[in-house]
């Protein structure tokens, strides 16, 4: 796993990563609603690499509807993270940069510490913002990526995105996982924040899923 750098006031919000805390769904962030869904979305190899090429070129968030933009790569060297082996044993980070790669519209991928906007309407609610890339996960049966919200959004909060190639059962996995605080006054009314996060993730199960590609 990748990790960006952090310092102090680049999120807006306090328990960065928590959306892969494994009780987020009980014990959410303070004044935060979590949501949580898993589809699968395939089985195989192949099916894994193209999902997980899709995801990492913000395939989710265009399907969705929202325009990104003023992409900045993070400044200086990302922290790249401690992982630990299967005995627990905390193994060191690579510090060496990785090849930065681009999508088709020249976009660069997801990486860590990377900063965009996001502009756009799902059903006439907001989902405009400036987020943050908390990390990136590339791994041989795992990728995926962690956003959270900086500043200009209606809601603050973390959404992370994995798709897992399971090895038991060669089936493939997309989850999105998020908890949302509402930072507008329109999105404290009942059910507000709710309601625009399961459009969200209808929206990102059809960019990412063949057997849901059917028009929004």
């Amino acid at each position: 796993m990748r990790r960006g750098t952090f310092r102090e006031g680049t999120v807006d919000y306090a328990a960065v990563g928590a959306t892969h805390a494994p009780d987020l769904m009980q014990y959410p962030p303070e004044r935060s609603i979590p949501a949580e869904e898993s589809w699968r979305i395939g089985s195989g190899e192949e099916r894994f690499r193209t999902a997980a090429e899709a995801l990492l070129s913000w395939t989710a968030q265009r399907a969705a509807g929202l325009e990104l933009s003023d992409v900045r790569p993070a400044a200086g060297t990302a922290y790249t993270g401690i992982s630990f082996d299967a005995e627990g044993a905390p193994i060191a980070p690579n510090r060496s940069e990785p090849e930065q790669r681009f999508d088709a519209e020249g976009t660069p991928f997801a990486a860590p510490g990377m900063t965009l906007r996001l502009r756009g309407r799902v059903k006439g609610m907001r989902a405009d913002g400036e987020l943050r890339v908390i990390s990136v996960t590339e791994e041989r049966r795992h990728v995926g990526f962690v956003l959270g919200t900086v500043g200009g959004s209606v809601v603050s909060g973390e959404e992370s995105f994995d798709v897992q190639w399971r090895e038991d059962t060669d089936e493939v996995w997309f989850t999105v996982r998020a908890f949302d605080a509402p930072a507008s006054l329109a999105y404290r009314l009942p059910g507000m924040v709710r309601r625009r996060r399961r459009e969200l993730f209808a929206r990102y199960l059809r960019a990412i899923s063949p057997l849901y590609a059917t028009p929004i």
